[in-house]
């Protein structure tokens, strides 16, 4: 088969030598003569899975020991709220950044449990840091560092004196290289660059553990999950192994400095032929663009349904952008070969050619 490039935000794009690899051992996992998935979380074999996957993610970002990593249910969105429930009492302020949808959602959902503080508000450029209005007795700072459906990224890390610094790195995370002890927590979905859907990632400093409120549902305890493993309840565990086989598969390929280099390389080709064309736009401020995520509009909105009908034809999939803003999305992942990005351009420009 003709395999297409999936330029879809998420579920996303895994690497083909991982899915391979998978089928491979699929029906007869290590000999054992059943499928990863039909054996026991609790068993020796998964055992085996869960330690290496952990083992490989901490090589890979450099965890400190002193920071537990939980492998959970409900991707990211699960812990919108487990975060407000495990690191305040009812009253508190908590501080979160406005940059687009997904830091609003979580800050919406904190505001069911603290009183929210906004510390700054921009969807299209990173606000200067001498406007931020950070709380004094905030209990916490989050942050979205990559919005994925508007394409803005934090380069740099916030500086927020000593409060703990949360950020949902559901769509950048393993991207390139990152100092983890700069956070208190760090939180991602699967589905983008780690795996299946389904499966959520919490890296926590443990002195941010065993502070859940009195109602914590027992699941978004991380005090629970970290005193069983993750194994509270049975993981999910076929998204998990997978995760791991993509951990592999960095340190295959070289690493997040590796990775790095060619996610920033993709991305710079694909903003710089955006820029050069008088047919297509990205509303970003460039300095503030995301290497994971690049919106883009058409000059001529009619032509939309014709450039994603055609694009589709060609081997290049999931090109819409989100119905909250409406354009064209190309969400270019760890697993997106240049080759990918090349054929994008190169189609990109056929349609202006033909168009334009």
């Amino acid at each position: 088969m003709t395999r297409v490039f999936n330029f879809s935000a998420g579920p996303a794009m895994l690497p083909t030598e991982v899915m391979e690899e998978a089928q491979a051992e699929f029906l007869d996992w290590h000999g054992t003569g059943m499928s990863i998935m039909e054996v026991s979380h609790r068993g020796k074999e998964f055992s085996v899975v869960a330690e290496e996957a952990e083992h490989d993610l901490r090589d890979l970002m450099g965890i400190p020991d002193n920071y537990k990593v939980l492998f959970l249910h409900g991707g990211a969105s699960m812990q919108f709220s487990a975060i407000p429930l495990n690191l305040t009492q009812p009253g508190d302020t908590v501080d979160y950044f406005n940059t687009g949808v997904w830091s609003k959602k979580a800050l919406t959902e904190a505001g069911r449990f603290a009183n929210v503080n906004v510390v700054a508000e921009h969807t299209t450029a990173i606000p200067d840091p001498s406007t931020w209005q950070l709380s004094d007795n905030a209990k916490y700072v989050h942050y979205t560092p990559n919005e994925t459906i508007g394409g803005l990224q934090f380069h740099f890390i916030p500086e927020v004196g000593d409060k703990p610094l949360i950020a949902d790195m559901s769509s950048c995370i393993l991207s390139e290289p990152l100092d983890v002890s700069r956070f208190g927590m760090i939180y991602a979905g699967a589905q983008k660059n780690i795996g299946p859907s389904g499966l959520g990632i919490v890296i926590v400093r443990e002195d941010l553990i065993g502070h859940a409120r009195p109602e914590t549902p027992v699941l978004l305890d991380w005090k629970t999950q970290a005193d069983n493993d993750s194994m509270y309840n049975t993981p999910p565990t076929y998204s998990w192994y997978m995760a791991g086989l993509v951990f592999k598969w960095l340190k295959r390929k070289g690493g997040l400095e590796a990775i790095g280099e060619v996610n920033r390389r993709k991305a710079k080709k694909l903003y710089d032929f955006i820029d050069s064309s008088d047919f297509y736009h990205n509303p970003v401020r460039p300095q503030d663009r995301s290497i994971m995520n690049v919106p883009f509009t058409l000059a001529k909105p009619e032509l939309d349904q014709a450039f994603l009908k055609e694009s589709d034809a060609a081997g290049l999939k999931y090109l819409k952008g989100h119905r909250l803003v409406g354009g064209m999305r190309a969400s270019i992942y760890n697993a997106m070969p240049e080759e990918g990005v090349d054929a994008l351009i190169a189609f990109m420009k056929d349609f202006e050619r033909k168009y334009g």
